[in-house]
């Protein structure tokens, strides 16, 4: 099995990390499968819905970092703890926000990779902390 981690890197990096030099658009299509489901604890959000989250995140939040802390490889499967951070501009989950506070929680992922693309997220971020943090 080659090494999956290095597929699903990017997706942290240059996707989830707001990066003014990225299509992000254009790098997820490629890198998420046709077929690919983001499972979260009660939706499941298809290709074209996860790039269009993505897309208003880099809008509402500037500085978001999605920054890796450990990855683990079993078969087809990666496995990733992180952190996201960044300091929202605007109504982020219900809290308003103007830019003078900033949230840092943990997230955590299953991916599925097959034939070099994600097919599947599994995905868990402490959004209840990022609400206290901003409020």
């Amino acid at each position: 099995m080659s090494d999956l981690k290095a597929i699903v890197q990017p997706f942290y990096t240059q996707c989830l990390t707001v990066n003014p030099n990225t299509d992000v658009a254009a790098l997820m299509g490629s890198m998420l499968a046709d077929n690919f489901q983001s499972h979260g604890s009660s939706d499941v959000k298809p290709k074209a819905a996860l790039i269009g989250q993505i897309q208003f995140f880099w809008q509402l939040v500037p500085d978001l970092k999605w920054e890796i802390q450990e990855m683990i490889q079993e078969g087809n499967t990666v496995v990733v703890r992180s952190r996201a951070a960044g300091t929202p501009n605007g109504n982020f989950m219900g809290v308003p926000t103007d830019g003078t506070k900033r949230f840092d929680i943990m997230t955590i992922d299953i991916h599925t990779v097959e034939n070099g693309q994600i097919v599947k997220v599994y995905h868990l971020e402490d959004w209840g902390t990022a609400m206290q943090q901003l409020k």
